[in-house]
């Protein structure tokens, strides 16, 4: 059975997989930073397709805390921000501590001003 993916989804293409993808976004990447987040952003190779990669650190929380905080990163992304990027542009979202303790709307907010900073760099 093949599953037909909306545009609004996020499958498996839509993610960063690799460290060296996420190196070379921090040290070639425009950057933005909030109290709870910093985000890379930039154009890893000739790829029309733009990505995500998230980092929670264990300064962050226990794991439930950390998943939770990587799904609602994701969910921003899927929702709001990939239609702020151009095709092709991929982001590294790092969380910092106290990420986790908030609420999803303030996740939106910080990573909504975050890509409104980075989009105009780029």
């Amino acid at each position: 059975m093949t599953r037909t993916r909306g545009p609004a989804s996020f499958a498996r293409a839509d993610r960063l997989h690799h460290s060296a993808e996420f190196r070379y976004l921090q040290r070639h990447g425009a950057r933005a930073e909030s109290a709870h987040f910093v985000m890379y952003a930039g154009r890893i190779r000739d790829d029309e397709k733009s990505r995500l990669g998230v980092t929670v650190s264990k300064r962050v929380g226990i794991s439930v805390v950390r998943n939770a905080l990587k799904r609602r990163v994701r969910e921003a992304y899927r929702l709001r921000l990939r239609a702020m990027l151009d095709a092709g542009i991929s982001i590294v979202v790092i969380a910092r501590a106290g990420a986790g303790q908030l609420t999803s709307a303030a996740i939106d907010g910080e990573l909504n001003a975050m890509m409104r900073a980075i989009s105009q760099r780029l």
